[in-house]
């Protein structure tokens, strides 16, 4: 069931390969799977703002369990990762949700503020709209920036995260934000993912200081071309904190690991490229309540498997299975208590 032991195909060396090929080549779904459509829905949030959230569009039982995935930086519906757990979510006759991050929807947000690797509270609005929205049981999956995010709201919400899903999953998440920050201003991390990054991020930067012009320095934000320099100038002060070190300290979801009452699976990679492996979480630093995966292969968000171009099903695949048994736990429970 588990990726412990995973191993990425011979011809896909190291974790630059891994996560490449996975991203853009390897294929998303397997011969004779329909590719379905998404359902969207706009849910107005408290503040004034918007929040699209993509439903999978294949037909589910009722009170079936549904799957939030908050997707990574600069994600969405259309990533590979979530695409393929779409289909892992049909075959088991789960409803997957994707919530979009504030203007990773293909629109802009409403507000000057956008979005964070530790923007706990939005995390926390959208698993409570989901569950008073949905019939059956609620599961959580993060991705890379989600997943800090994610994994940031279980640990402040502690036993009280229970009450809205069943367990979570988080997924080459750099828990460490100063260290996978470092790690990827420099070296080839600098140069192949960084730039990809800034070609979106800056754009919707300067469309917030059209919003509010002087709402940050312009012309440093037109100078950024790292993920530090971009944080400092627009992230960090819009949203409340003093300068990017500030920020990445404070998202950061590993000091909170320990208050994590939540089934929890945390799957890293130790061959990834945006996360030092020296920054990976132990047993030490986690609650009991914690799983921890870290094989030696992978990449980012990779884990393709399977004949060439190979396919990116395993992860999900997994994943899914080890949220399944907790469902099955938490059936077992209500059945002995006569909740069920």
């Amino acid at each position: 069931m588990g990726l412990e032991q995973f191993r990425s195909p011979w011809w896909q060396p190291g974790g630059h390969v891994q996560t490449i090929w996975s991203a853009l080549y390897a294929r998303r779904h397997l011969r004779g799977q329909t590719v379905r459509a998404w359902r969207r829905e706009r849910w107005e949030t408290d503040d004034g703002d918007f929040i699209d959230v993509d439903f999978s569009s294949h037909a589910v039982p009722a009170a079936a369990p549904t799957l939030a995935l908050f997707h990574g930086l600069e994600g969405s519906s259309a990533s590979h990762y979530a695409q393929a757990m779409a289909h892992i979510c049909e075959q088991r006759g789960w409803q997957l949700a994707v919530p979009h991050f504030r203007g990773c929807s293909g629109e802009a947000n409403r507000l000057l503020r956008a979005y964070h690797s530790g923007d706990a509270a939005d995390v926390d609005w959208v698993l409570r709209s989901l569950r008073a929205h949905c019939d059956g049981p609620l599961l959580a999956m993060g991705v890379s920036l989600g997943g800090n995010a994610l994994a940031r709201w279980a640990g402040l919400q502690g036993r009280a995260a229970a009450d809205v899903v069943s367990a979570a999953a988080v997924v080459c998440a750099p828990l460490d934000l100063v260290a996978g920050g470092v790690q990827l201003g420099k070296g080839l991390c600098r140069w192949l993912y960084t730039p990809m990054f800034m070609k979106t991020l800056v754009p919707k930067a300067l469309g917030k200081w059209q919003q509010s012009p002087g709402l940050f320095d312009k012309a440093r934000l037109q100078r950024a071309r790292t993920l530090h320099e971009f944080d400092d100038v627009f992230t960090a002060p819009v949203h409340g904190f003093a300068d990017a070190d500030d920020y990445w300290r404070k998202a950061s979801a590993k000091p909170l690991l320990k208050q994590v009452a939540l089934p929890m699976l945390l799957l890293n990679a130790r061959n990834d490229p945006f996360v030092p492996v020296h920054s990976l979480p132990s047993v030490a630093d986690v609650s009991t309540s914690v799983q921890l995966w870290q094989p030696a292969h992978g990449g980012h968000v990779g884990f393709s498997a399977g004949p060439w171009p190979a396919h990116v099903q395993a992860m999900p695949q997994a994943v899914a299975a080890w949220l399944a048994q907790w469902l099955q736990h938490t059936n077992l429970q209500d059945q002995e208590t006569g909740n069920g």
